[in-house]
């Protein structure tokens, strides 16, 4: 493979596991009584001062973890149409498996995942294509961790 190629998968894996960890603390608000707008805010500044980001840098964090909360809300269902895990505890309501509704339900997120994954992909290589080396490295050494949370020394 090419190295450019790995080298730019390598950077969306890692792009992922940050923005993974960004929407996932964007769903799980532990008492966050705020919209969701100021606590999108509250984790960009957080990411920001752990990579030390500039504040163009930081506009491209805003606009990924933007990209990625619409994308959820793409996958919780149009309009918001009820809890997923709901949603997949009613396929086995009856006597029976669901099927057709288990295909439409997969057909429904596969085809949000289709419609806003260009979107966040392209909103995630902007934002790491805009990190220096050492900032890299650092989304680099956070992957390593497993993605779990940034260090208080790190």
């Amino acid at each position: 493979m090419k190295h450019w190629i790995k080298r730019t998968l390598f950077g969306f894996a890692g792009l992922a596991v940050v923005a993974g960890s960004i929407a996932g603390c964007a769903g799980h608000r532990h008492g966050w009584g705020g919209d969701s707008a100021e606590f999108r805010a509250k984790m960009v500044e957080r990411v920001g001062s752990k990579l030390e980001l500039d504040a163009a840098q930081k506009q491209k964090l805003t606009v990924l973890a933007e990209k990625l909360q619409a994308q959820r809300q793409a996958m919780r269902g149009a309009g918001g149409s009820g809890d997923p895990r709901s949603q997949f505890k009613a396929l086995f309501a009856g006597n029976t498996l669901d099927q057709a509704g288990a295909a439409r339900l997969i057909e429904e997120k596969t085809a949000a995942v289709r419609t806003g994954s260009p979107e966040v992909i392209a909103a995630a290589a902007d934002f790491f294509d805009h990190l220096n080396a050492a900032q890299q490295q650092k989304v680099r050494d956070f992957m390593e961790r497993g993605g779990r949370r940034w260090s208080r020394h790190g």
